[in-house]
């Protein structure tokens, strides 16, 4: 996972000034790390990564750089969030972590139970999976026109 945040770091870095100072490199480094490792790990509640890496280092750069900054970021942050959209499993490979469902029980603990393939619910849990709707189904069923009318 580090080497996602590593190579982000690299490429954004290039455009800071001339005599940047090693704290200036340190809190783009970190914020980079924050960044990847909450998208690896809580993808599905990190609604604007890309946006929120920016904003958090975007005063560390002269104007200037600025839109080559967002540019890097935002190339970057979207590939990575697309490749764990396509492939579910992905996070829990870069983190050594273990699935677990996705679900709670009666009780309000989480299920322990392991996930279906392809799925982020057990077999107990998986007629949630069922009800679960995204804005991209949603949009396919209706058009925006439809809406509007």
């Amino acid at each position: 996972m580090y080497h996602l945040s590593r190579t982000l770091y690299r490429d954004v870095t290039r455009n800071l000034p001339g005599g940047a100072s090693r704290t200036t490199q340190e809190r783009v480094l970190r914020a980079c790390e924050r960044t990847i490792e909450r998208l690896v790990t809580d993808p599905h509640y990190f609604a604007h990564p890309a946006k929120s890496l920016f904003t958090e280092i975007r005063f560390l750069f002269p104007m200037a750089a600025q839109a080559q900054v967002w540019r890097t970021v935002d190339t970057y942050v979207g590939t990575v969030a697309e490749e764990l959209r396509r492939r579910p499993d992905l996070g829990h490979d870069l983190t050594g972590t273990k699935p677990t469902c996705q679900a709670t029980t009666r009780r309000g603990q989480p299920c322990q139970r392991d996930p279906l393939h392809g799925s982020r619910y057990c077999p107990s849990h998986q007629h949630l999976s069922e009800t679960e709707e995204t804005v991209e189904d949603f949009s396919e069923r209706r058009p925006l026109e439809a809406l509007a009318a």
